[in-house]
């Protein structure tokens, strides 16, 4: 089993959102970074842990677990003109974007903040805490999704 950190802006699609979805499952769609996409495509395994971040917002942090859904498949927002995610030069035959469903797991009692996480010793070399990471999508260790699961649960 691998761990992952995944970044959502809350207003666009919260832990929240995914938890009130149809089976608590949504694709992960609109990621149009090539490090962020092999990471889903080459990595991901059904039933990986995920570390749900809102990003954007004041403050900024880890609110709760998801998990991996499914296997990595071609993102359909990348054919579709009217997607604010269209890509003219991802074919169905050659697909550029791929996603993965993720399904809700829980919601931490306290939310685990940036400023929080930038504290906690065991999380020095995380990814997401070092200078000019911006990856929607990073690899966590075992360690790490431990210390945040415990700093999450209060």
């Amino acid at each position: 089993m691998r761990y992952w950190l995944m970044k959502s802006e809350p207003d666009v699609f919260s832990l929240a959102d995914l938890k009130a979805r149809p089976k608590q499952r949504e694709p992960w769609d609109g990621v149009r970074n090539y490090q962020a996409r092999n990471f889903m495509r080459d990595d991901m395994q059904l039933g990986d842990g995920i570390l749900f971040y809102h990003s954007n917002t004041k403050p900024p942090g880890i609110v709760g677990l998801a998990e991996v859904a499914s296997e990595p498949y071609p993102d359909p927002t990348a054919f579709d003109k009217r997607s604010n995610y269209y890509d003219a030069k991802s074919k169905q035959a050659e697909p550029r974007w791929i996603l993965v469903d993720v399904c809700y797991h829980s919601t931490f009692p306290q939310m685990v903040s940036l400023d929080a996480m930038k504290t906690m010793p065991e999380l020095k070399e995380m990814r997401v805490l070092q200078r000019g990471n911006r990856l929607s999508i990073t690899p966590v260790t075992e360690a790490e999704f431990k210390a945040i699961c415990r700093a999450g649960e209060g």
